[in-house]
């Protein structure tokens, strides 16, 4: 029986077991991740903010596995030997595949910050992020000071700074203070001008302090490229991705960075039965942003493609459009829209980036707990 490995619950495995669902195949298909629940990003700085509950911006793959007729393994992918098509497991385990599909998503890289020890909390792997935040906004509740530092001028370092004030300033977190550090080029990079200034603006106006320097980690908190230095009873990491480690010795393709190389289909170059997609991978013929919005929209290329390799039909291209629309949290229920060169804000803002990570929750059953909190 063909065995098809689904290694990791990503975004876009999401669109695969979907799809097995609705098109049963009669194959042994295995989904390995390590918890049963996949949080959704994009949805992130909501819970963080207070505006969502832990339940409503996260996916329970256990029904959506029962329903594709997938097996659920929870443990990690450590090791794949391409040439063998065998996964290895973090228990020991080893399977063998005929189709793999990896959407395992990428590491934070840390190479710069690891100094800092037990006060650096990486956002990914978005699970540690979880269960610790709440420790962190309680310690920011008590009398004395209590310095939070982001380090990342991205999207999610700035929306992570944004929806950290908001829930200090909402918990009655007086003492606390937020830091936002990027590089010497400035926030968001990639955006337009008037997305920057905007964010720029309602930085300053939220009382979050804005550093432009090259960050390494103390064990007091950051030392800055500009001879500075910052006190941090936290630092969060959201400092750009790297690939995993073990995907060095699998024998697949790999680009200048570690990353698994893949054509217009999304299939390794290397092994053509191997498909991968959100940021494990990267795509040899177009410039490819790492970013959830390719991982959602490359969702349903990856699932048609797999059946049609099980089947022998022809494969689709994920074609990105020329520009994504990017909805930036700020905090409180309000939002920045960047879409090229266009720029947007206002609490309507937030109602369109509600309003779609709703729809996007509700293909995986979770649409009535969002609604019930975010009306």
């Amino acid at each position: 029986m063909y065995c098809l490995i689904m290694a990791g619950g990503g975004h876009a495995q999401l669109s695969v077991l979907k799809a097995l669902a609705q098109k049963p195949l009669g194959i042994d298909a295995v989904l390995i991740t390590p918890s049963p629940y996949q949080i959704y990003s994009g949805m992130l700085p909501g819970w963080v903010a207070g505006h969502y509950s832990l339940s409503d911006c996260r996916i329970d793959l256990r029904p959506l596995a029962k329903s594709a007729g997938a097996r659920l393994i929870f443990a990690q992918v450590v090791e794949i030997d391409a040439k063998r098509c065998r996964v290895l497991l973090s228990d020991g385990m080893h399977l063998d595949y005929d189709g793999l599909s990896l959407d395992v998503g990428s590491e934070t890289d840390l190479s710069l910050l690891e100094t800092a020890g037990e006060r650096l909390l990486p956002i990914k792997p978005l699970g540690i992020f979880v269960r610790r935040w709440p420790t962190i906004l309680n310690a920011a509740s008590q009398p004395n000071h209590y310095q939070l530092v982001v380090v990342g001028g991205g999207a999610a370092g700035v929306e992570l700074a944004f929806a950290a004030q908001h829930a200090f300033a909402t918990q009655q977190c007086k003492q606390a203070s937020v830091t936002l550090v990027a590089s010497e080029d400035g926030i968001l990079p990639g955006h337009a001008s008037g997305v920057k200034q905007c964010a720029r603006a309602l930085l300053e106006q939220r009382g979050i302090t804005l550093v432009q320097a090259q960050a390494v980690g103390t064990l007091e908190g950051v030392a800055l490229s500009n001879g500075r230095s910052l006190s941090a009873d936290c630092i969060i990491a959201a400092t750009g991705a790297r690939p995993p480690a073990w995907l060095c010795n699998s024998d697949l393709a790999l680009d200048e960075q570690g990353y698994v190389l893949v054509d217009a289909y999304h299939r390794s170059t290397s092994h053509p039965n191997v498909f991968a997609a959100g940021d494990v991978c990267m795509r040899n013929d177009i410039q490819l942003a790492h970013s959830g919005v390719h991982a959602v929209f490359a969702g349903p290329v990856l699932a048609h493609n797999l059946i049609a390799a099980i089947n022998g039909y022809a494969l689709e291209s994920y074609r990105p459009r020329k520009k994504s629309l990017y909805l930036l949290a700020t905090g409180p229920k309000h939002a920045i829209a960047s879409w090229g060169a266009f720029s947007a804000q206002g609490h309507w803002v937030w109602c369109w980036k509600n309003w779609i990570d709703r729809r996007f929750m509700h293909k995986y059953g979770t649409l009535n707990r969002v609604h019930k909190k975010t009306a």
